[in-house]
């Protein structure tokens, strides 16, 4: 059985669509739920959820909190899946890869364009992509989005295109 860490953080992957507000909002977590809904007979998936925020909302408290979170998952090494939104996904990863340069298993950081249970949602194709890579790919840590992965220092949001593409040597500001 191979165990896999899943951290929740909150981002677009999260959203609900509130009648209160008319607004699309982290209200509740819903991932788990997702996880039900996938054949994952040799995974044991161990969700922590350290907060439910728009990643255009987090702070560096926020994402010390995520650091602190993984650390204590790294005490007893498995695979890391953290769901996060896409606006900052990559500022967090980077901390992460300063912060563990001696990692033993990879971290995944994927989110969604589209919240989970949205018609066209991106949410549970890289949720199942995530759980994947997490098993094969080697120690490190890693944006995977939309069938592909990124090593976090290669990779950028492009937002008119609403996808992660790999950063060149020239996206000095990316």
């Amino acid at each position: 059985m191979q165990r896999i860490y899943v951290i929740a953080t909150g981002g677009t992957i999260e959203k609900v669509y509130s009648e209160q507000t008319g607004a699309v909002q982290n209200l509740d977590s819903k991932i788990e739920r997702y996880f039900r809904l996938l054949r994952l007979p040799d995974a044991a998936i161990e969700v922590s959820h350290v907060m439910n925020k728009d990643s255009l909302e987090m702070t560096g408290d926020d994402r010390q909190q995520v650091l602190a979170a993984v650390r204590e998952k790294l005490n007893d090494p498995a695979p890391i899946v953290i769901t996060h939104g896409t606006d900052t996904m990559v500022e967090t990863g980077l901390l992460l890869q300063r912060e563990l340069p001696q990692l033993q298993c990879p971290i995944i950081l994927t989110g969604a364009m589209t919240p989970l249970g949205f018609e066209g949602s991106d949410g549970l194709q890289n949720l199942t992509e995530s759980l994947f890579a997490a098993r094969v790919l080697a120690p490190g840590v890693y944006v995977v989005m939309h069938n592909q992965a990124f090593p976090i220092d290669r990779v950028r949001k492009d937002r008119e295109l609403a996808r992660f593409v790999w950063k060149l040597h020239s996206d000095v500001n990316s």
